[in-house]
């Protein structure tokens, strides 16, 4: 995965639509927890903890939208933060074990 890549076709998005006024910790955290929110959402009755709903076509390419809305805030705002995702992301999982 080119993250570098992504980055910057979401900067460019960005800029395009004057949003970097926007975009500042608090409300791309905001919109992040928003867009879990809608994950969640997709799978709150399910009884089968969501393995059925994924077998569907139309839930699964919600549920893979919303993946890609949590994914590209969260680049949003470690690009903005300048954080290193896969430098912390592993020190997380260090200190997890």
């Amino acid at each position: 995965m080119d993250l570098e890549k992504i980055k910057l076709e979401l900067r460019r998005f960005t800029k395009e639509r004057d949003w970097e006024q926007f975009h500042d910790p608090k409300n791309l955290s905001m919109a992040l927890s928003v867009e879990v929110a809608e994950l969640v959402e997709i799978f709150q009755w399910s009884k089968s903890g969501g393995l059925d709903e994924i077998k569907d076509p139309e839930t699964k390419e919600a549920i893979q939208k919303e993946i890609a809305d949590i994914f590209n805030y969260l680049l949003k705002l470690v690009d903005l933060m300048d954080i290193d995702l896969e430098k912390v992301a592993l020190e997380k999982i260090q200190e997890n074990a």
